[in-house]
């Protein structure tokens, strides 16, 4: 199936390093199971609500369906497709009666997180969601050391407003150790960054 961007532009989902995966695979540790960050917050949020901890989901993406083939009468096979809106973050939903929204993302440079990898829109939800009181915050992996950081918003902007004044384009793993939180990686939950927030706001 074929998916486009509201531009036209094709959709190429990002495959995973195969060789790295089974690195990890052979590696028997919890923190290199080789799972992607998505598979590790979902489950992670999965944890949290059977458990009645919070209610956080991963934001559905819509899309246009512009071609759909019946090749029976029961089945109907999707063809091509467009997203409909640009997305805004990743994550969304509630903790102890405040709104959590935060965006994920992970690089595999060693020394830098490239703040290419966020978006204009993205940036001024972030901005939205804090001007109306939110827990905003970005969650990044460094997948080389199997690292994973909680940077709140507020810190990810003032990076990116440096970009925009002819700065950096990147926040550098010193500035994301300094500024942002690192999370353990575990077992259940898989990444617990209910601890952070709760030492950031409660």
């Amino acid at each position: 199936m074929n998916f486009n961007y509201p531009n036209g532009k094709r959709y190429i989902p990002r495959e995973p390093d195969s060789e790295n995966k089974m690195k990890k695979k052979k590696n028997g540790s919890y923190s290199n199971r080789g799972m992607t960050l998505e598979e590790d917050l979902n489950e992670t949020n999965e944890y949290y609500r059977v458990r009645n901890v919070a209610v956080i989901h991963k934001k559905p993406t819509p899309v246009q369906i512009v071609q759909v083939d019946y090749p029976n009468r029961s089945a109907a096979v999707i063809k091509e497709a467009y997203f409909k809106l640009a997305s805004t973050t990743d994550y969304n939903g509630v903790y102890k009666g405040k709104y959590i929204d935060f965006e994920a993302k992970e690089t595999q440079n060693p020394t830098s997180f490239p703040l290419k990898n966020f978006h204009q829109h993205q940036i001024q939800h972030m901005e939205e969601v804090l001007n109306q009181g939110g827990i905003c915050f970005v969650i990044l992996r460094f997948t080389r050391y199997e690292q994973v950081f909680l940077l709140e918003a507020k810190h990810l902007l003032t990076f990116w407003e440096r970009m925009t004044i002819g700065g950096r384009k990147s926040i550098t793993k010193e500035e994301v150790e300094q500024q942002g939180h690192l999370i353990p990686l575990g077992f259940q939950p898989r990444i617990d960054y209910i601890k952070i927030i709760d030492k950031l706001h409660y």
